[in-house]
């Protein structure tokens, strides 16, 4: 009874959605087994048909279902698949994406970097150039330069404003080989700009004036902005260059040194403007030298002349005073030169006086001598110790003037302190100049007038001598 019963669930559930239900089972009056048992197997047999339906259905059904999930799960392999080939391709791209992107950035570093090394070299081109070649190249170089610092610029463009001096600066060092003629202007040393033509030669550029006034070589000065002719002082040397630039061949005049020749023969001077850069102090360093060396000049003269009576004659002459032949010692005293000849003349002269009054008369000859030889010569010791000081004053003053130059205009241009500077120097030099030979003339004329003056004392020494042996000789002495 239960298991019917179980059926009759079984089957009330699987009765398909809509079907009308069964209608309950009514429990007869009395317990009658077989009908019960009938109507249990109708009901079963009823839900047995329909379960037949429903499995007929069913196995309808599955078939086209079982398809269809078939179909469905090779549409869901199709579409993972294809999933995956789509995430590979976009992990690809996006790998590719990062790759690009940071090639791009790489690319742009380089290029930051091209245009941050292409501006260092053409400045260090421009900074190269020699001053002619800035009319020749200015546009390119300038060019570029102004790209760099034109914010509306592209890189692209910027790029190719320095690509453009790059090839300028190129072509400039082919040139350099073999030369290269361009027009531009110099300015000459009155001042003057002059129209001509450049021929730059490696380190070397050279000007021609078109109306032929002036040919040299082309150089930067101080303060200039342009470049400044230097004429060549050779005379050949000038017509080769004007050949050279009319005939358009033959030879070049070339400066190894750079310049440096033509700067060295400009700056040679001649001595009055040697001197005349020493300043106001220069003229008393002149008188005293003028006035020193004129004294020195006599004073040579003086004692060259001064005779020095000989040996022979002073022994002759002493010799007849000790015979006691004092009028031919007179005699031969006379005939004796020089202050040495005059000293024993007056000693001669005062024989029989006493030895005193005679040595006193010899001794004032010799005062007046060596007063004489000696005359003048401190104003040589008084230059040579002066001429310094006035270099020295020279210095001071050149050294003051050099102070206000650089109050004025400052340290940049060292033209404007030259001025100061040569007038220290100059004035110290002229000052040494003229107090060394001051004291040697110095020292060589009080050398002379010693050697007079000891010459007249050891000629009066001989002379007293003598004229004790005769005063001892004499009886009764």
């Amino acid at each position: 009874m239960l298991m019917i019963t179980a059926i009759l669930s079984i089957t009330l559930a699987q009765s398909p959605a809509g079907a009308p239900a069964a209608a309950p089972v009514q429990a007869p009056a009395g317990p009658t087994f077989s009908a019960a048992s009938s109507q249990v197997e109708n009901q079963l047999a009823a839900a047995l048909n329909e379960l037949s339906v429903l499995r007929e259905r069913v196995a309808t059904e599955k078939v086209p279902l079982t398809r269809r999930i078939g179909e469905l799960e090779n549409q869901l392999i199709d579409a993972r698949q294809k999933l995956q080939q789509v995430q590979r391709v976009a992990d690809s791209r996006a790998l590719d994406l990062t790759n690009l992107s940071n090639e791009i950035k790489g690319r742009q570093e380089e290029v930051a970097y091209l245009s941050n090394l292409m501006t260092e070299y053409l400045r260090n081109v421009e900074t190269g150039l020699h001053i002619a070649e800035l009319q020749h190249w200015r546009a390119p170089l300038e060019g570029a330069r102004n790209a760099a610092e034109d914010s509306s610029k592209s890189k692209q463009q910027v790029f190719e404003a320095q690509l453009k001096a790059l090839e300028a600066s190129l072509d400039r060092i082919e040139g350099a080989f073999g030369g290269t003629r361009f027009d531009g202007t110099a300015v000459d040393l009155g001042g003057t700009v002059r129209e001509g033509a450049f021929v730059v030669t490696g380190p070397t550029a050279i000007f021609h004036a078109n109306d032929g006034s002036a040919v040299g070589t082309a150089e930067q000065k101080l303060g200039s902005l342009e470049p400044n002719i230097t004429p060549f002082a050779d005379p050949m040397l000038a017509k080769a260059g004007n050949d050279f630039f009319v005939a358009g061949t033959g030879l070049m005049p070339f400066d190894p040194t750079l310049g440096s020749a033509n700067k060295i023969a400009q700056s040679e001077e001649s001595l009055w403007e040697h001197i005349a850069k020493g300043g106001p102090v220069m003229w008393p360093i002149g008188i005293v030298a003028g006035i020193a060396w004129l004294v020195g000049i006599v004073k040579w003269i003086m004692m060259l002349f001064v005779r020095t009576p000989s040996r022979r004659r002073v022994k002759a002459v002493l010799k007849a005073i000790e015979e006691h032949d004092d009028a031919r010692a007179q005699e031969l005293a006379r005939k004796l030169a020089g202050p040495a000849g005059r000293m024993v003349a007056v000693g001669t002269d005062a024989l029989g006086t006493s030895r005193d009054a005679i040595e006193e008369q010899m001794f004032e000859v010799v005062a007046r001598t060596k007063t004489s030889v000696n005359s003048m010569l401190p104003f040589l010791a008084i230059s040579a110790a002066a001429a310094p000081l006035l270099g020295l004053l020279g210095t001071v003053t050149g050294i003051m003037n050099t102070f206000k130059m650089i109050e004025i205009y400052g340290t940049g241009d060292v033209k404007t302190l030259s001025g100061g500077i040569s007038e220290a120097l100059i004035t110290t030099e002229y000052g040494l100049i003229v107090a060394i030979p001051c004291l040697l003339m110095h020292a060589f004329l009080s050398a002379q007038a010693r050697g007079i003056v000891g010459r007249m004392e050891a000629t009066g020494l001989s002379f007293m001598n003598t004229l004790i042996k005769r005063e001892q000789a004499q009886p009764g002495t």
